[in-house]
């Protein structure tokens, strides 16, 4: 974010009782209910300063789609992999295995529709 008074940078800080690294979005999911927050912005270069209050009123959780966290656990240890492999080659041919294998899913899937 920018400054509104000078339009240069300004540092974000949440606090009180939290480490200076911490950013917004960890300490609302951290939160309790009923919990305040505070977030400060300062511009350094002109000195324009806002404290805001944040107040964690109710928390709604749902659980967890686990299909969708299957899935992107194996996406990340896919990726993982690929960035290991050092040889170009090898990975021109695992996007080919990769795009044939989706060629025939997708017809696989087209012929069981057309049947039904």
């Amino acid at each position: 974010m920018d400054c509104p008074a000078c339009g240069s940078p300004v540092t974000l800080e949440v606090g009180p009782d939290r480490p200076l690294s911490t950013s917004l979005s960890d300490a609302v999911l951290a939160a309790d209910e009923d919990e305040q927050i505070e977030v400060t912005r300062d511009c350094w270069d002109c000195g324009w300063h806002e404290t805001r209050a944040l107040r964690v009123t109710s928390i709604d959780t749902t659980d967890g789609d686990e299909t969708a966290v299957e899935r992107a656990g194996l996406i990340d240890e896919i990726t993982d992999e690929l960035a290991a492999i050092e040889s170009v080659g090898t990975l021109e041919e695992t996007l080919a295995a990769i795009r044939e294998q989706r060629k025939t899913d997708a017809a696989t899937t087209d012929t069981d529709d057309a049947t039904e």
